[in-house]
C-alpha cells in the first residue's frame, strides 16, 4: 500500500489554555437548553415574587379597612355614650378606654403598613435583578423594558414610576401617610380626652393633643425614612443605574 493511499491524518490541533502565555481563552456557547432551562428558572422567581407581593399587599388592605372601620364604630360608640350620660360621670373612663384601644390597634396597624412598604420595595427590587438577568439572557429585550432591570434604589424609583419621576407625591399619596394622619388624630383626641378627665382646661386639651399628634406624625415619618435609608446602606446592588450622559456643549 502506496503512502498516498493512506488517509491523511488530521493537523495537530493548537491547544490554547490558561499556561499559554498571551492566549485568550474564548468562553464556550452555552446551548438552547441550558438558556431556555435558565430563562424558566427566572420566569418561576419572579412569579413567585409577584405572587408574595400580591398578598401582602391584599392583607395590608384588609388591616387598613378593619382599622378604619374600628376607628369610625369607636367615635360612633363614644358619641352615643355621651348622650346616655350626659357627659358625665363614667363617660371619661369610658371615652379614655375606647380611644386607648384605638391608639394601640392603630400603632399595630401603622408598623404592619410600614412593614409591608418595606416588603414591596424588597419585591420591586428582587424583581429590577431578574428583569437584569434576562436583559444577560437576551439583550435584545433591554429596550422593550419600561420597568428598570437595575436592582439600585435609582432602578427601583424607576420602577415605580417609569413614565416621569415622582417625589413627594408618592409619600403624600400612600397609605403610610394616611394611617399617619390617623394615628396622630387618634392620640390626640387620647391625651386631650386625658387632659379633660383629669381637670384640665379645654384650651389644654386641644394644645396637648395637637402636640402629641405632631409628635406622632415626626415619629413615624423618622422612623420610616430610617428604615429606608439603612436599608440602602447595607445593600449592595448587582447592577447598578449608568449615569446620565454629560449635557452637549453643541
Amino acid at each position: 500500500m502506496s503512502e498516498s493511499s493512506l488517509p491523511e491524518s488530521p493537523p495537530p490541533q493548537r491547544i490554547t489554555g490558561p499556561e499559554s502565555a498571551g492566549s485568550s481563552v474564548r468562553p464556550t456557547p452555552e446551548s438552547d437548553a441550558m438558556l431556555g432551562r435558565r430563562a424558566q428558572i427566572l420566569a418561576t422567581e419572579h412569579w413567585g415574587l409577584l405572587a408574595a407581593r400580591s398578598t401582602a399587599q391584599s392583607e395590608v388592605l384588609t388591616r387598613i379597612t378593619i382599622f378604619l372601620t374600628l376607628v369610625s364604630a369607636g367615635l360612633v360608640t363614644i358619641g352615643l355614650l355621651g348622650q346616655a350620660s350626659d357627659f358625665r360621670e363614667w363617660f371619661g373612663g369610658a371615652s379614655l378606654a375606647i380611644l386607648g384601644f384605638l391608639a394601640l390597634i392603630g400603632v399595630m396597624t401603622q408598623i404592619r403598613v410600614m412593614n409591608v412598604s418595606e416588603e414591596d420595595m424588597m419585591y420591586v427590587v428582587a424583581m429590577n435583578r431578574l428583569r437584569g438577568a434576562y436583559v444577560d439572557l437576551d439583550p435584545a429585550v433591554a429596550d422593550v423594558f419600561l420597568a428598570s432591570p437595575f436592582d439600585d434604589e435609582a432602578g427601583m424609583k424607576r420602577t415605580y414610576s417609569f413614565l416621569r419621576p415622582r417625589s413627594v407625591s408618592i409619600l403624600l399619596g400612600s397609605s403610610v401617610m394616611l394611617l399617619i394622619v390617623v394615628n396622630a388624630c387618634v392620640s390626640g383626641l387620647l391625651c386631650g380626652a386625658a387632659v379633660i378627665v383629669g381637670g384640665g382646661s379645654f384650651s389644654w386639651a386641644v394644645g396637648v393633643g395637637i402636640a402629641v399628634g405632631a409628635i406622632c406624625c415626626a415619629g413615624f415619618m423618622t422612623y420610616g425614612g430610617l428604615g429606608f435609608r439603612w436599608a440602602w446602606a447595607h445593600y449592595a446592588p448587582r447592577r447598578a443605574t449608568p449615569a446620565p450622559p454629560p449635557p452637549s456643549l453643541r
